[in-house]
């Protein structure tokens, strides 16, 4: 319960301890914390025992830390049952590349890398989602109009 206090913080606890209980009190409260403790683990074991015979024989084996939600999933999807093939798709995807490419389709430059399917780049597939391949690039910018040019006014809209 208490594996990660180190020697500093002992001896602060110590030294606080003195300070708000005086000399006189301290080994009365250190006791009486203590059978607190040993009180609520031991509420705790027979509330456990209690479920586990409500359960039955078929939960005999069951663990009550399972039911936090991080040890569920670390058990069922990252231990040696790879039922749905996990392990693969956890190897194929590679979140650098994937950011590369997005980065380049978005900067307009074509990308080295091959698709495993021997496709075009994700910058070609964008161009090529567009329609033609003279269809206009809507990532890039477009000219400013010159300083003197009015900008188109839409009464409709205002």
């Amino acid at each position: 319960m208490f594996n990660d206090i180190g020697a500093l913080e002992l001896v602060t606890l110590v030294i606080l301890g003195v300070l708000i209980f005086g000399p006189d009190k301290l080994p009365k409260v250190i006791q009486d914390a203590s059978r607190f403790i040993r009180k609520i683990r031991e509420f705790s074991e027979s509330a456990k025992e209690d479920i586990r015979t409500e359960l039955g024989p078929e939960f005999k084996d069951f663990e009550f830390e399972d039911l936090n939600p991080k040890t569920f999933v670390r058990k069922q999807l990252m231990d040696g049952n790879d039922d749905l093939g996990l392990k693969e798709i956890r190897e194929s995807f590679d979140l650098r590349k994937e950011m590369a490419e997005v980065t380049d389709a978005v900067n307009g430059r074509e990308s080295a890398s091959k698709d495993s399917a021997g496709g075009v780049s994700g910058g070609a597939a964008i161009t090529a989602a567009n329609g033609s391949p003279g269809a206009p690039d809507l990532l890039k910018k477009r000219e400013q109009p010159a300083k003197d040019d009015r900008p188109p006014f839409d009464a409709d809209a205002t």
